[in-house]
């Protein structure tokens, strides 16, 4: 286990990450930093743990806002993904109909060259 120092309110928290994902904590210490000092900016010194709360609900809101998007797109590629096999039946249909057109017609002119050269 690693460990890393990151700050939110001008506060270090020593946290603990599994090895190689130091400098992803620390990304998310950063954003959510941010979002602290947004509320700090707004509100002014409304203690620690209100803010921190609100700022946890405001990540929870983006994350919500996020998931219903992903739901959305998931549905999105669900129907297209339904179209396609659609489209690729009716594409293996039409090609199987013009392959049994080219054939009747290949024999109707072997048949129609036999004749002509009876004649």
């Amino acid at each position: 286990m690693s460990q890393v120092t990151v700050n939110i309110d001008g506060k270090a928290y020593r946290m603990a990450c599994e090895e190689g994902q130091e400098e992803h904590l620390t990304e998310l210490a950063e954003k959510f930093d941010r979002y602290v000092n947004h509320l700090k900016s707004q509100f002014g010194e409304i203690g620690d743990l209100r803010l921190t709360v609100m700022a946890g609900i405001l990540v929870m809101d983006e994350l919500h806002e996020v998931q219903r998007k992903l739901h959305g797109l998931e549905s999105e590629v669900g129907s297209l993904k339904k179209t396609r096999d659609a489209a690729l039946t009716r594409t293996d249909k039409t090609e199987s109909a013009l392959a049994d057109a080219v054939d009747e017609v290949t024999r109707q002119v072997e048949r129609i060259a036999i004749k002509l050269e009876k004649t």
